[in-house]
């Protein structure tokens, strides 16, 4: 494994970080820990030393699950990263949370704190000011309970670079991609301010991986080094749920070589097949649920991209038809579809708001079912 620097902290991070949102679940969607502890902890024999989670992933589960994996391990180790989100709170109500998650982790400090899907809005009315989340923090770092500040994102780039420049985070973590790059600005402003820099979807939460391979190499690992070959990024995380997937990304993330000219031609390649995705570009996060009428959002988009990308219309009619009839949970590679079909949906509205990629969610679906129904 590759280690870098996580900015002017004195932190260093393996360049390839664990993304604790997409590990194995029961099904009523918490964390299957039995599952998720030896992923988590084949990552840590490969090198791996960054673990990301946040307080709702899992429906709370996922801290719980990586602070488990973690144990047996010296914690000086181990770069813990953890969000929360700040709508809504002051300097109280980011202390009551993250105290919440010290016991989740059963640690006695956080290495990298973020204010979660952090708006430009957000950070004026709850995270700056008197009795603002900045100043819960601060306390918090104070007293030996977070190391650093940072924030995610998924407001516009020209507002990152707003929240960057007001000089209260140590971090940030953003998406960014083969398929979305306008992040770009954003990390090289940070990077030249020597915040760290952590990437969200290297492979866009999952659907490059659809296509598997590009000119003979592994998608995956290609998407992967493509992201690290970025002289201003620190770490990529990367969502990983099962022990295959971690030992690929390792295996990516180990090589300190530039590009071949194979690989950038596949590169090349791989975007002109891909490029309709762009249209639908759903990274699966979920932030979008639960529907009130039950819809399985992105369920019903993974198989969309299944007929659009990858011309798989038997798997994607099949797949469509199940929700149809109700025949749910069902896999469908790495992802587990639970919920009703495109049909179903009443054009409510909820979705569209929570929506980190602004999709028109309500005109996809209408596309779903027009496609598959």
């Amino acid at each position: 494994m590759q280690y870098r620097d996580y900015g002017r902290t004195g932190l260093k991070v393996s360049a390839l970080g664990f993304g604790a949102m997409r590990l194995p679940t029961r099904p009523d969607g918490t964390c299957d820990e039995d599952r998720a502890v030896p992923i988590l902890r084949r990552a840590i024999e490969l090198g791996v030393t960054y673990f990301d989670s946040a307080y709702d992933y899992l429906r709370g589960t996922s801290e719980v699950a990586v602070g488990r994996a973690i144990r047996p391990y010296p914690r000086e180790r181990i770069v813990l990263s953890t969000k929360i989100p700040i709508g809504g709170l002051n300097a109280g109500g980011l202390r009551e949370r993250l105290e919440t998650q010290l016991k989740r982790f059963n640690t006695p400090y956080i290495d990298v704190l973020h204010f979660h899907s952090l708006s430009l809005d957000a950070f004026r009315r709850y995270g700056a000011g008197k009795g603002g989340c900045v100043e819960g923090a601060r306390r918090a770092q104070g007293e030996g309970l977070i190391r650093h500040l940072a924030f995610s994102s998924h407001d516009s780039p020209a507002n990152v670079l707003r929240l960057i420049e007001t000089g209260e985070f140590e971090g940030i973590l953003l998406q960014y991609n083969l398929l979305d790059r306008r992040m770009a600005e954003c990390f090289w402003a940070a990077h030249t301010r020597g915040l760290g820099t952590a990437v969200m979807g290297p492979v866009a939460g999952g659907r490059l991986a659809l296509r598997r391979e590009a000119g003979g190499l592994s998608v995956p690992a290609l998407a992967l080094r493509w992201v690290l070959s970025n002289p201003h990024i620190s770490v990529a995380l990367s969502g990983m749920s099962t022990v295959a997937m971690v030992e690929e990304n390792a295996a990516a993330a180990s090589r300190t070589d530039p590009l071949s000219e194979e690989e950038t031609a596949a590169v090349q390649r791989l975007l002109g097949d891909m490029a309709g995705l762009r249209d639908l570009y759903c990274t699966g996060c979920g932030y979008c649920m639960p529907c009130p009428n039950g819809v399985d959002i992105p369920g019903n988009l993974l198989l969309l991209n299944h007929l659009r990308l990858l011309g798989e219309e038997e798997v994607a009619r099949r797949g469509y038809a199940r929700l149809v009839r109700g025949e749910v949970p069902f896999r469908l590679g790495e992802m587990t579809l639970n919920g009703r079909a495109a049909a179903d949906c009443v054009r409510c509205g909820a979705c569209e708001p929570k929506c980190p990629q602004r999709l028109p969610i309500m005109d996809q679906l209408e596309q779903v079912d027009a496609a598959l129904g």
